[in-house]
């Protein structure tokens, strides 16, 4: 896990680029490396080392005149190695140095055989090749200055004030000059009509415990962000029980408001049953506050849901570092791909079910991947997502939609995920836990988090900043008081109108309330009703 970037162009400073990739060192705080082409290309890495901790610095040279840098892991990289890659020489031992190897052998046609989260550039002469890993687990955005040289980078903030226009890279795409984006991630159930595949929970066991069992691979410390959730939990439960086949045991770790959080409870509880070395963090509602300004400096996002969540995680993820720890395995995805948030129990068919699901997963690189990476590794630390693995999301998102809809269940949200795990003769979780209802992080870490929250935004934002709104932010206006204060401090830090389009906000669907807390759901069982009153108060 790293910052990268990458100048194709000549008549760049070296120097300049240097500090503009400093700006993200928080990224890659154990090495900073810089290369510059004959041909005055430049890559620049700011390396965290996970693989290959003595030789695997970058930029990497590949066996002629091709350097590449690289942002993320590659999962089956011994297996290329020791496959279609076996008569390269390889310079290190770094999962990252198969990236130019592929080049080297195929050309621009590789990135499919890449299992992993991964952003990287390879420059060749005056060729190159920019590409993204197929859910944009890992952030790209690219850009071009006023000479027209073209700009790759992990971060916004080194090109932001370097380019004309800048924008994010799209995930499951690659980028040459001579083909510009070439979509090269096409699974079949982008078309909501292939949703036909029948349930079978033993299958989803055991690629889920797969798709975990490559994402320990490590050669530092990993631990499991543990919310006490049912997808944190699933993953803690089958991380807990492979490590334990090399005698490991799991660091989880949970954050809350204090010991009497909803989050906190569960957590606890589920770290009991798996005997986990677990640790309890925990923040004030003020210390959340006054951490605002840089924790929108470092997501480079206004929407309201990310920022919400990513203030506990960007607590939690200081505490995790100051153990020791750089890896932590994560829940993001279930909920996309099981319908798991509250408001799909209002989906009027199964087709729209279906659409919804494929749509929130196509746009989590803008909303929860967004969040896990930038808040972890504003520290330094590596998040890595079991469920979005992609043998798991080919296997899932094309079940029957009508097996994953809640209404099918009397309400239950995502349970052929529960269900197949629900195993009594060797329990994973405790059953309190595997059928807790969808508690959303931002609210789970105690529900007084939002609230306090909301009434402080409402108290530094005027009625009439509110009413000129749409006068002061030509692009995406806020339409409460707490997303005006959100979107002021990213304009200040990211004024360009290039930065603000490349949000998006998330909002719930089917449901009269706007808000995007779960408690602005009926069927919570802790439902709040007046939070989007709130919100909008004045």
């Amino acid at each position: 896990m790293c910052g990268i970037l990458a100048i194709i162009g000549k008549g760049k400073d070296g120097e300049l680029v240097r500090e503009l990739s400093k700006r993200m060192s928080h990224r890659g705080p154990d090495e900073s490396d810089i290369h510059v082409t004959e041909n005055g290309h430049i890559l620049s890495h700011e390396r965290l080392s996970i693989i290959d901790l003595h030789s695997g610095k970058k930029p990497i040279q590949g066996s002629k005149t091709a350097y590449m840098v690289h942002n993320g892991e590659i999962y089956n990289h011994q297996e290329l190695r020791d496959g279609i890659l076996k008569e390269h020489t390889f310079r290190t031992k770094s999962d990252s140095e198969v990236i130019v190897h592929l080049y080297e052998e195929f050309g621009y046609d590789f990135c499919n055989m890449l299992d992993g989260d991964w952003a990287f550039v390879v420059v060749d002469g005056n060729d190159f090749i920019a590409g993204r890993d197929p859910m944009g687990v890992k952030p790209l955005y690219y850009g071009l200055d006023e000479r027209g040289r073209i700009y790759f980078s992990s971060e916004m903030k080194p090109i932001a004030d370097q380019c004309k226009t800048f924008s994010t890279f799209p995930p499951g795409h690659y980028y040459t000059q001579k083909t510009g984006f070439v979509k090269y991630y096409k699974p079949e159930y982008e078309n909501h009509l292939k949703a036909d595949q029948e349930l079978d929970l033993d299958l989803i066991r055991k690629t889920l415990t797969e798709a975990t069992r490559k994402r320990l691979m490590s050669d530092v410390p990993i631990g499991v962000l543990l919310s006490g959730g049912l997808d944190s939990s699933l993953t803690s439960a089958i991380a807990s029980r492979l490590l334990a086949e090399s005698g490991k045991k799991l660091h989880s770790f949970s954050i809350g408001l204090n010991a009497d959080a909803p989050d906190a409870k569960a957590a606890r509880q589920v770290a009991d049953f798996l005997g986990t070395e677990h640790h309890e963090i925990y923040f004030t509602v003020d210390q959340g506050i006054t951490i605002l300004d840089k924790l929108i400096w470092h997501l480079e996002t206004y929407d309201v849901t990310s920022i919400r969540a990513s203030t506990p995680m960007y607590f939690l993820s200081k505490a995790i570092t100051d153990l020791g720890v750089k890896v932590v395995l994560s829940g993001e995805g279930a909920d996309e791909i099981f319908g798991g948030y509250l408001y799909f129990r209002n989906a009027p068919s199964a087709e729209e079910f279906q659409k919804e699901t494929i749509e929130r997963v196509q746009k989590l690189f803008t909303a929860d991947l967004l969040r896990a990476d930038k808040s972890t590794m504003a520290h330094g630390l590596e998040a890595r997502v079991p469920f979005l693995d992609k043998e798991f999301l080919d296997l899932a998102i094309r079940i029957k939609a009508d097996e994953k809809m809640p209404k099918t269940y009397d309400g239950k949200e995502k349970y052929i995920l529960r269900k197949a795990f629900d195993t009594p003769n060797d329990p994973y979780l405790p059953d309190e836990i595997l059928w807790r209802q969808k508690e959303q992080f931002s609210d789970g870490v105690g529900y007084s988090w939002i609230d306090e929250l909301i009434e402080y935004c409402s108290s530094q934002v005027t009625d009439e900043q509110l009413e000129g709104a749409t006068k002061e932010f030509l692009y995406n206006a806020p339409t409460t008081k707490e997303a005006y204060l959100y979107r002021s401090i990213f304009n200040k830090h990211f004024p360009q109108v290039s930065a603000a389009q490349t949000v998006r906000k998330w909002i719930p669907k089917w449901q009269e309330n706007q808000d995007p807390s779960g408690r602005a759901n009926a069927a919570h069982v802790k439902a709040d009703a007046a939070i989007a009153k709130k919100a909008n108060a004045v």
